[in-house]
């Protein structure tokens, strides 16, 4: 039988990465961002990608870390894996890979990366490798009737997949709306979708644990988590307290309160 211990962790192409992605991510989707991927091996299988990279917006985030220059932090973009890997494999398969971007790129200071729970999970995988919970957002995505999840790709998209203008799914939606500026409502009425209502969770790891003096927002218990009803795992909501999880434990930081929406 398999051990996590025998999982080797290194770097793969670009193509390699984006075809795992695409097969075994939720989405379906891979991020262009993405230019440095990590294959978890098992022998010379590929059983998982950890695929980093910049932000889509990076001026939004850098400011979550007080003093961060444009080249010393990055996004964990997309992390997917099969079932075929033993329990534990994706937290320290993220914590090798975390170490070696610390060994060969020094000037990282942290890695930024967003939980969906909306249609995956709330972050155990983050926790358990030593990320901090440092925010949430309140967030809509849409479940789309059957001819727009075909140009979609699947039935699910987000609100921001609606409003990119490059995109194929926002271009139908503007010839159909014949580009009104619509309330969300509006849109679900219009178009026969439905609004799924749930929450983005944010991570954030120092590579440089000095660094987490310059954090700029409050870290978070994960009992918030749980306080929010933001809980889920593999799309189904969580029902089990979360706070016993010594893996996953984050105690209460003094002086820190709950943010309403990510910064």
């Amino acid at each position: 039988m398999s051990k996590v211990k025998d999982i080797v962790i290194k770097l793969v192409p670009a193509a390699t990465a984006n075809a795992f992605v695409r097969r075994y991510h939720y989405s379906g989707k891979v991020v262009n961002n993405s230019r440095l991927h990590f294959g978890a091996f098992l022998g010379d299988r590929l059983h998982g990608v950890m695929s980093f990279g910049s932000p889509l917006d990076k001026r939004k985030v850098l400011g979550l870390v007080k003093g961060t220059l444009w080249n010393e932090m990055l996004e964990l973009n997309r992390m997917a894996f099969d079932d075929a890997l033993p329990k534990n494999s994706e937290s320290r398969s993220l914590s090798v890979a975390l170490r070696m971007i610390r060994k060969n790129a020094p000037h990282i200071k942290w890695v930024i990366s967003f939980a969906d729970g909306m249609q995956c999970g709330d972050g155990t995988i983050y926790r358990a490798s030593g990320f901090l919970l440092t925010g949430f957002s309140s967030a809509s995505m849409y479940e789309l009737p059957e001819d727009l999840a075909k140009i979609n790709g699947g039935p699910i998209a987000h609100r921001l997949s609606l409003q990119c203008k490059t995109s194929t799914l926002s271009r139908e939606i503007m010839r159909r709306t014949k580009g009104k500026n619509l309330t969300n409502s509006e849109y679900c009425n219009l178009l026969g979708m439905k609004i799924v209502p749930g929450y983005m969770l944010r991570y954030i790891y120092f590579l440089r644990p000095e660094e987490r003096a310059n954090l700029t927002v409050p870290i978070l218990p994960f009992s918030e988590i749980e306080k929010r009803g933001a809980g889920m795992y593999r799309g189904e909501k969580r029902v089990a307290s979360i706070d016993g999880d010594a893996a996953g434990f984050q105690p209460e930081e003094s002086g820190s309160s709950p943010t309403a929406t990510l910064q």
